[in-house]
C-alpha cells in the first residue's frame, strides 16, 4: 500500500462562484397530478345535488396528501375521482336548476294558453238565429 500520496493535504480551493445546478428534464415523466381542491370547496359551499361537492372535497384532500406523501400513483387516482365528482357537481350545478326553469316557463305557457281557450269558451255567444223556437 502507497502512503506516500499527501491525500488529506491537498484540498483544491473552493470555488466562489455559484455554478447553476443542471437542470434534468426526464422524457417520460409526467408532471404531479391536480388535487382539484379549489373547485371541491367551491362545489361544497354551493351545496349541491346529492352533497357531490363534499365527495368531491374528499377525494381531493386524499390526493393532496397522497402527493405530499409521494405516493404520485394514488394521487393520480385520487385526483381522476374528485375530478369526476366535480364535473358531475357542476353539471347538476347548472343543469338542474335550467331544467327546472325550462319546466316552468312552458308550465306557465301551458296554462295560460288553456286559461284563453277556457275564457273563450265562457264568452262564446250563441248566434241570434231563433231556429229552435219555431
Amino acid at each position: 500500500m502507497d502512503t506516500s500520496y499527501p491525500r488529506e493535504d491537498y484540498l483544491p480551493a473552493p470555488s466562489h462562484k455559484r455554478e447553476p445546478s443542471p437542470t434534468v428534464l426526464a422524457a417520460g415523466a409526467s408532471p404531479t397530478p391536480r388535487d382539484h381542491l379549489v373547485w371541491s370547496i367551491f362545489n361544497t359551499i354551493y351545496m349541491n345535488f346529492c352533497c357531490l361537492g363534499f365527495v368531491a372535497l374528499a377525494f381531493s384532500v386524499k390526493a393532496r396528501d397522497r402527493k405530499v406523501a409521494g405516493d404520485v400513483e394514488a394521487a393520480r387516482r385520487f385526483s381522476s375521482k374528485a375530478r369526476c365528482y366535480n364535473t358531475l357537481a357542476t353539471a347538476g350545478s347548472v343543469v338542474l336548476p335550467l331544467l327546472l326553469a325550462a319546466l316552468l316557463i312552458t308550465g306557465v305557457l301551458h296554462l295560460s294558453k288553456l286559461a284563453q281557450e277556457s275564457v273563450s269558451f265562457f264568452t262564446y255567444q250563441f248566434s241570434g238565429s231563433d231556429d229552435e223556437d219555431k
